[in-house]
C-alpha cells in the first residue's frame, strides 16, 4: 500500500511539474526571438508596398514599434485579410496587424490588445452620380466589394446589399470597380477610404460626403486567453502612447491622430450583430 501510495504522490510530482514547466506562446516568442505578424500589404496607409517595395503603414508600423519594445524581431505573413484570424486560432502566426476592429463577437474568440486606433465606417461611391446612395438604406440591392469576414462587409449585408469579395486584391481593384460600374460601393474605414481615393485621382470615386457610421476601435489581434503576451503587448502601446509615438506614427500615415478617439458626430447602427 505504502508503494501504491509513493508511486502515486510521485506521478502527481511529475504532471505538476509538467505543467507548470508548459511554455506559453509568449513564452515561445521570446525563445525565438520574433514576433510573427498576419498582415495583407494591399491596404493603402494601414499595410502596403512602397515605391521602394518595402512594407509599410499604420498597422505594420505599429507592430514593428511593438516588437522592438518587446526586444524582439518582426516577421510578417503577407495573407488575406478572411485567412488571418483562423492563422491567428491555429498559431500560424502571434498576431494579427490589419485594422481588425474590436466586436463583441470577436473577442469571444480572440483576445485584442487595448485599441491604437479610433476611426468610423463610411464609403466608396462614384462621385457621378453618388451610387445612387444617400442614406444607409439605399444599400440595399447594391453591390459592395469587400472581404467575406468584415465587419465593413457586414455593415453592407445588413442593409441589403450583395457583397463581392475578392481574395488579397490591392485598393486599386476594389477602386476601380466601382469606378467602372461593375460594384457600386466600398464600406471601409475612413482613414482607409481616405487615402484610398485620394491614392486614384483618375478614377470616378469619392468618400461619401454625407455618411458616417458605426464607431470602431481598432487593435492588435491575439490568440484566446494569451494573457502574458497580452499584457506585453499591452505595455509596448500604453509606452507608446505615453511617449507620443503613436501619435507620431498615425499622422505620418493618416495626416491625423487617428489614435485618439474622432469628435466627429458618427451614427450608431442598431440590430447590427458583430
Amino acid at each position: 500500500m505504502k508503494k501504491i501510495l509513493a508511486a502515486f504522490l510521485l506521478s502527481s510530482v511529475l504532471v505538476l511539474s509538467a505543467c507548470s514547466e508548459e511554455e506559453t506562446i509568449y513564452d515561445e516568442i521570446k525563445d525565438k526571438g520574433v514576433l510573427t505578424v498576419a498582415t495583407s500589404g494591399t491596404l493603402i496607409a494601414a499595410s502596403y508596398y512602397d515605391d521602394a517595395d518595402q512594407l509599410t503603414g499604420f498597422d505594420v508600423e505599429v507592430a514593428r514599434e511593438v516588437a522592438n519594445r518587446l526586444d524582439l524581431d518582426v516577421a510578417f505573413e503577407i495573407m488575406s485579410v478572411d485567412g488571418m484570424l483562423p492563422a491567428v486560432e491555429t498559431g500560424r502566426v502571434d498576431l494579427a496587424a490589419n485594422d481588425f476592429s474590436v466586436t463583441e463577437n470577436r473577442k469571444e474568440a480572440f483576445t485584442f490588445s487595448e485599441p491604437y486606433k479610433y476611426s468610423y465606417s463610411t464609403m466608396v461611391v462614384r462621385e457621378s452620380d453618388y451610387s445612387g446612395i444617400y442614406a444607409l438604406e439605399d444599400l440595399e440591392g447594391k453591390i459592395n466589394g469587400g472581404g467575406a469576414t468584415t465587419i465593413s462587409s457586414e455593415i453592407a449585408r445588413h442593409f441589403g446589399a450583395e457583397v463581392e469579395t475578392y481574395g488579397n486584391a490591392s485598393n486599386e481593384a476594389y477602386l476601380r470597380d466601382v469606378s467602372i460600374g461593375r460594384t457600386d460601393v466600398v464600406v471601409n474605414d475612413y482613414y482607409l477610404i481616405k487615402f484610398g481615393v485620394a491614392a486614384f485621382p483618375d478614377f470616378d470615386i469619392m468618400m461619401h460626403p454625407d455618411l458616417k457610421f458605426h464607431p470602431t476601435e481598432q487593435a492588435l489581434v491575439m490568440k484566446k486567453d494569451e494573457t502574458e503576451l497580452e499584457a506585453a503587448v499591452n505595455e509596448a502601446l500604453e509606452a507608446m502612447r505615453d511617449d507620443g509615438t503613436l501619435s507620431e506614427i498615425a499622422i505620418e500615415f493618416y495626416g491625423e491622430d487617428a489614435s485618439e478617439p474622432t469628435e466627429a458626430e458618427v451614427e450608431i447602427i442598431e440590430g447590427l450583430d458583430i
